[in-house]
């Protein structure tokens, strides 16, 4: 079975899969998806008392696909851009100091406070494993999922001003947790006494810096060429040539990918540019083909998170584990909000249910999922596989399905005190 049937199954998959969501369902198509096909999953497991054909050919899909890679390195720069690209650049720019604070200064202690919290709990069970692999774990579940977070808050109705600090958050914070988790995974591997303070904060100074002056130049140069033509055609292309060069160039220096390509989203989005480079043909071309790419994506992404089932280590103690650590990062995200919340809050006008909204709201995703299946062995790879596989399927389903209700509830509370 080669790539091109691979992708051709996951492409029927998600186009049935997808019509079952919108034609009965009709969730958000990212909890749809997700829900539908861990029921076709446990609907196969159960055909294959009867029929293994079925069962066979979906644990090849997964073992053929490198999920790391191909949502790491391929997807996510695509569904990044595109999530950016739809931004509003204005009032992200208003709320720029506590997206900057929740997407560095919460990130930094969600990672400390999930993985101490964790660290007491996993030995509690007699599971055996060290501080730095529980930090580790706190990295990789610390960021928020755009991908989940976009549509879902969009359908649940948060006021505009919030949904831009949860969206702003999510967009910049995946590129800050992956340095963190890249920093704690070179630490673990070679050793502490061997890593310096220095290695350290160049690591930090390439990937941020180098990844959002590097969308700024992809950006300025896309301004530069869609300004001199109108062809909605080629901006089109343009538009793409930025991502796929921008991750190109990213991962050949090592400079955040995900950054580059929020940076230039941001700045190809901008109203200010669009209006100078963009005829209302090609804005209208170039937002439905980015629109048409997200969708796409995220039906595919969905659908093998669903599968990914099939690759997890069953075991009790790693239920019991799983099942606390979702209060564990939920009250690890609040207590990280907390600080940055009350310091911006008279400044910038904040809800007063802003902390419990953000948490809610702050859905776990593919990237988490991925950095999981990134661990090597003797970084428990299989306990936190498992605990993170759990942790996505509570944020999506019962976080995303309740944020709507979440929401009305909290209005309702405002407007009758």
């Amino acid at each position: 079975m080669d790539y091109f049937l691979i992708a051709t199954i996951l492409v029927l998959l998600s186009a049935i899969l997808g019509y079952i969501n919108v034609r009965f369902f009709k969730l958000p198509n990212t909890i749809g998806l997700m829900l539908i096909t861990i029921l076709f999953t446990l609907a196969v497991f159960v055909l294959s008392y009867l029929d293994e054909t079925l069962l066979d050919v979906e644990k090849y899909i997964i073992t053929q696909i490198d999920f790391k890679i191909l949502l790491l390195d391929v997807m996510l720069s695509f569904l990044l851009f595109a999530g950016a690209l739809h931004t509003n650049f204005k009032e992200l720019k208003i709320q720029r100091w506590p997206i900057f604070t929740f997407s560095t200064l919460g990130v930094l202690t969600s990672t400390f406070l999930v993985g101490t919290f964790m660290f007491f709990v996993l030995n509690m069970f007699h599971i055996d494993v060290i501080y730095i692999n529980c930090l580790l774990f706190g990295a990789l579940i610390s960021p928020t999922d755009p991908i989940a977070v976009l549509g879902i808050l969009k359908k649940a109705g948060v006021p505009k001003k919030l949904e831009t600090k949860i969206v702003g958050e999510s967009l910049f914070n995946d590129g800050v947790a992956v340095i963190v988790f890249i920093t704690l995974f070179q630490i673990n591997s070679l050793g502490v006494e061997t890593v310096e303070a220095s290695d350290i904060l160049e690591l930090f100074g390439r990937e941020i810096i180098g990844g959002i002056l590097l969308g700024l130049v992809l950006g300025w140069l896309a301004y530069q060429l869609m300004k001199k033509i109108d062809d909605y055609q080629i901006e089109v292309i343009i538009t793409l040539a930025v991502v796929m060069v921008g991750t190109v160039i990213a991962q050949k220096f090592d400079f955040s990918t995900p950054l580059t390509m929020v940076t230039a989203g941001l700045l190809v989005g901008d109203d200010r540019v669009r209006k100078s480079t963009m005829s209302e043909q090609t804005e209208n071309y170039v937002d439905k083909f980015w629109e048409l790419i997200d969708m796409l994506l995220n039906t595919i992404l969905f659908v093998l998170i669903g599968m990914e089932i099939l690759v997890l280590a069953y075991d009790i103690s790693y239920m019991f584990a799983g099942l606390l650590a979702i209060p564990i990062i939920l009250i690890s995200r609040f207590l990280s909000l907390l600080l940055p919340i009350n310091f911006f809050k008279k400044k910038l006008n904040f809800d007063p249910n802003t902390n419990l909204v953000m948490t809610w709201g702050g859905l776990r995703g593919g990237i988490s999922i991925a950095l999981a299946l990134s661990l090597t062995e003797s970084m428990n790879r299989e306990l936190f596989l498992f605990i993170t596989y759990g942790v996505v399927v509570f944020s999506i389903l019962v976080q995303g399905l309740t944020m709507e209700s979440l929401v009305k509830k909290l209005s309702k509370t405002k407007t009758n005190p």
